[in-house]
């Protein structure tokens, strides 16, 4: 039947959706917004260098209170990520050095989901992700002002 029959590319039938490459451009545009404002932080942060004193200001809680928050060193960390000195992030600031990698796996999945149109899903049960990292990070910020390896190297 004439129904059965596919329309050519850019063609108009009865009830085609209008081109479905729109619409699987439009559900990657977030997280591809969200790679290219990372990358441009992290092109600033590798041409910028956050080791120089002043150059970024300093962290509010570590000025008023002299504590290290989680992510104190993570500017640095970056930077030397980007030059591939991994020894030294990892001095800065070692939950930073495990993230990213964990980050970037789950912004792949994120992106890989989106252009297959696929329901985005719980990411490792996506009602407790916020309570556990939330509890990760003030665990390792009280960590890290008690035990002198998490601290940050100036």
């Amino acid at each position: 039947m004439l129904s059965d029959i596919a329309a050519a590319p850019g063609a108009s039938a009865p009830g085609a959706t209008a081109r479905p490459q729109a619409g699987r451009l439009r559900r990657v545009a977030t997280p591809v917004g969200i790679a290219g404002a990372a990358i441009v932080g992290t092109t600033l942060l590798a041409t910028r260098s956050p080791h120089v004193p002043g150059s970024y200001g300093m962290c509010p809680l570590l000025a008023l209170t002299g504590l290290q928050c989680a992510a104190c060193g993570a500017l640095r960390a970056t930077h030397d990520l980007a030059h591939g000195d991994i020894a030294g992030a990892w001095a800065l600031n070692p939950l930073w050095v495990v993230a990213v990698p964990l980050l970037v796996a789950l912004w792949v999945a994120w992106t890989r989901r989106a252009w297959r149109g696929e329901v985005a899903g719980r990411v490792l049960g996506s009602t407790s992700l916020p309570l556990v990292t939330g509890a990760v990070l003030i665990v390792y910020s009280v960590l890290r002002n008690l035990v002198p390896a998490l601290a940050a190297a100036s």
